[in-house]
């Protein structure tokens, strides 16, 4: 709860600093995201450098989960008693982009065995992803 009180509060000065800049809107919610996520990607950065890959990839997933655990069910239970629907709000572009994001972490995650090219894939997504939001 108190990320998510902290992350509206740096929420409004960044959001007017990408609307006075002329920036797209997408921005906001990546930098708010990455400032939240920084501690422990920086720890899992450290722990590549350091070729504890396991340690890394743990940080990151550990992470990743517990924000989806404490985001997306009481959106639904809310959602459920007002009798509304949720929408999750990708085009047909980044619906496609999140399909390659889930198959490449399967691939990576799930062989057992990671590699350079793997890698190479996972940040050429995440370069795309930035291409899409500042496009727009």
């Amino acid at each position: 709860m108190p990320i998510i009180v902290l992350s509206k509060k740096i929420a409004m000065p960044i959001d007017y600093g990408v609307t006075v800049a002329g920036a797209p809107a997408g921005l906001v919610g990546f930098i708010v995201a990455a400032l939240i996520l920084s501690p422990e990607s920086l720890g899992a950065v450290r722990a590549a450098l350091a070729n504890q890959l396991q340690r890394s990839i743990n940080l990151l997933l550990a992470r990743r989960s517990r924000v989806s655990a404490s985001r997306f069910p009481p959106v639904l239970a809310i959602a459920m008693i007002t009798g509304r629907t949720v929408v999750l709000g990708l085009d047909a572009v980044d619906a496609v982009l999140l399909v390659l994001t889930f198959g490449m972490a399967l691939l990576t995650y799930g062989s057992g065995r990671t590699n350079i090219l793997l890698g190479a894939v996972h940040l050429l997504l995440f370069c795309t992803y930035l291409a899409l939001i500042l496009e727009r």
